[in-house]
């Protein structure tokens, strides 16, 4: 693990000199960010960020989303796609925080432990690892490492991870090799790696800035 780790660093300040310090938009307050989260599954961010602003002309407060119909809230997130399954799902996760909680305020995160908030929100259906820790990375400032579809397929590509190993299992083993303070800009720029470079189908070895520190098969080709 140790040089693993040791790996994992070098690729990470390899990636920072080519494309310097990430920086995500303006953080939400973690509700926000929670809804935002669930409209991304299985959609860009274009179509995420559009259905999310659509959802706030339409409701001007979560708790309106919370108690409108469901068909409206539908209709308002339709260019997230999935709308019928993520219509229903937000305002689940809305009904079920305001009962435990009585409020949508979900400030109180910032004050449990990693693993606290994560199991917190994990809870909820829908809320997975991912949504989990870019609510607690983004809104919170919390070391938690998210792994989406990008950070994914280039950890297990490049030899960060084992190949077989499960999205759900990544989480816990890429926050075991990556030293806390990476978190941030080593999740943003694995994604930009994964967008312009390191394709699903073709990657463009080439021009690839950790050439060096991948263990990809097919690099040298």
């Amino acid at each position: 693990m140790k040089k693993l780790q040791t790996r994992a660093v070098e690729i990470h300040e390899k990636l920072l000199e080519a494309f310097g310090e990430p920086v995500w938009r303006n953080p939400l307050p973690a509700i926000d960010e929670l809804v935002s989260t669930i409209l991304s599954q299985n959609t860009n961010d274009i179509n995420r960020d559009r259905a999310f602003d659509a959802l706030r002309a339409k409701f001007p407060t979560w708790e309106s989303v919370r108690d409108a119909k469901e068909k409206d809230v539908i209709a308002a997130i339709k260019p997230a796609g999935l709308a019928n399954q993520k219509g229903p799902r937000i305002q689940q996760v809305l009904r079920e925080i305001t009962k435990e909680r009585g409020s949508l305020d979900l400030s109180f995160l910032a004050d449990m432990s990693v693993e606290e908030a994560r199991n917190w929100l994990t809870k909820f259906n829908g809320v997975g690892p991912k949504t989990a820790a870019i609510v607690l990375c983004f809104s919170l400032g919390k070391p938690a490492f998210p792994v989406d579809t990008h950070v994914y397929r280039v950890t297990g590509r490049i030899g960060l991870r084992p190949e077989k190993m499960t999205v759900e299992q990544a989480h816990p083993y890429l926050e075991a090799v990556f030293p806390p303070e990476t978190y941030y800009a080593a999740h943003l720029n694995l994604i930009r790696l994964g967008r312009e470079i390191c394709n699903a189908r073709k990657p463009l070895c080439p021009k690839c800035p950790i050439r060096k520190l991948c263990e990809y098969k097919d690099k040298t080709k």
